[in-house]
């Protein structure tokens, strides 16, 4: 499978359907990507992010969410599959089992033993240059937050975007100072790759800095938001921009609360879809569970604010 052009637009990051015993949810799960490959301005699809509780799937689930997916989009929008893997060769193998799935491009995150250890920028590179080799096919950076360990230097930013399988950054900074030195480097050595934000928290102010579009799990839940927030600041209307993102402000709160993406917020996430009658059910793989009590009350709250359409009226109108 030859490179195919740089992601570009929105990307979200699917959330997975589970039935009563956690197995995937194939046709709620078909369903759902329909209805999200409607919306004008998505770029692609991804499978096994964090929003997909990557951590959860075993190797053959990872690749059987990218199956449905490439199957379902039936070329209709790429397909990009999440790599979360400790070791070069396990990297590779999940690299070529999503590949004959159908994945057209391979998100890849850091080997999780670097967030405790740290690693080297010759690391960072063998990891990347190993996995493109391989599997000849389009890499997107996942770039973690600058206070992890796990974080990459501009520098190094700037070495990985002269890869050749290297076509697109997502980049999860989280430091403004950062952002903008990083967006920098990386327009400076390869103009042609392309750049996605991927702070679900603080979308607009990441948008404005001139990237590419963004590689959010949110926009599994709100599409039309961010596809319309990422429009109006194409377009360069900042008053549209703004009250897109006030409107998105009230659900935002909810899922991600004062802090970034992890575990429960995308458990909040789910419980809000479901409420929003965008998503069947709720249920997340242990040792993560849906919300409870005054949180699950506050969700229902910022859904019934936002007035969202549910996904069945969506793919009927």
């Amino acid at each position: 499978m030859p490179l195919i052009a740089p992601f570009r637009g929105i990307l979200p990051a699917l959330q997975v359907p589970y039935l009563e015993d956690f197995s995937i949810d194939e046709p709620e799960l078909r369903r759902f990507v329909g209805w999200l490959a409607s919306h004008p301005g998505i770029g692609g699809l991804v499978t096994n992010g964090h929003t997909g509780e990557v951590f959860a799937l075993r190797a053959e689930e990872r690749a059987e969410v990218t199956r449905i997916v490439a199957d379902e989009m039936a070329g209709r929008l790429p397909v990009v599959s999440g790599i979360c893997c400790e070791s070069i060769d396990e990297a590779v193998e999940h690299s070529l089992q999503a590949k004959a799935a159908g994945a057209q491009g391979l998100l890849v995150m850091p080997p999780h033993y670097w967030l405790r250890f740290g690693m080297k920028p010759e690391h960072v590179i063998e990891h990347f240059t190993e996995i493109g080799k391989a599997v000849q096919i389009n890499l997107i950076v996942h770039i973690y937050p600058a206070w992890t360990r796990a974080g990459y230097s501009s520098e190094l930013l700037a070495e990985l975007a002269r890869l050749p399988w290297v076509t697109t950054f997502k980049i999860g900074t989280r430091e403004m100072s950062q952002y903008d030195r990083d967006i920098r480097a990386i327009r400076a050595a390869a103009p042609e790759k392309t750049i996605l934000t991927c702070h679900d928290e603080y979308l607009l102010p990441t948008m404005v800095q001139g990237v590419d579009g963004a590689l959010v799990g949110f926009a599994s839940f709100i599409p039309e938001l961010i596809t319309a927030l990422y429009a109006a600041v194409g377009e360069g209307d900042l008053h549209k921009a703004q009250a897109i993102q006030a409107r998105i402000y009230g659900l935002k709160a909810v899922v991600y609360a004062a802090g970034e993406p992890s575990g429960e917020a995308h458990a909040r996430m789910k419980t809000a879809m479901v409420m929003a009658g965008r998503f069947k059910s709720d249920r997340t793989r242990p040792p993560i569970r849906p919300p409870q009590g005054e949180f699950r009350e506050r969700i229902r709250a910022a859904v019934e604010a936002a007035q969202l359409e549910p996904l069945a009226a969506a793919v009927e109108r």
